[in-house]
């Protein structure tokens, strides 16, 4: 440091800052900040997560457990009302 001569101190100078680096990083904290926030109002527990899971599975069970059998092989139903022609079919060019 150096004195000058009314008595003040000279201060070295600061550090260079990249201003565009800085405005990033300052809105990289506000967001940071603005998640931990609405984690806490609007996340949810590890149990409210796993209860959830579990209620879909057990939905995808009992609706499983209700599906008719359905043949495989057969196909698609025919879409056809009887008693109508069927619409005509073009081969491939």
């Amino acid at each position: 440091m150096r004195r000058w001569p009314d008595g003040g101190i000279a201060v070295r100078m600061g550090e260079i800052v990249n201003l565009r680096q800085a405005r990033k990083a300052k809105a990289r904290v506000v967001a940071a900040e603005t998640a931990a926030v609405r984690r806490a109002q609007f996340g949810r527990s590890k149990a409210g997560v796993a209860g959830e899971k579990a209620e879909r599975a057990r939905a995808a069970r009992v609706l499983d457990g209700a599906l008719l059998e359905v043949d495989v092989k057969s196909g698609p139903a025919d879409e056809t009302v009887p008693g109508e022609p069927s619409p005509p079919t073009q081969p491939f060019p």
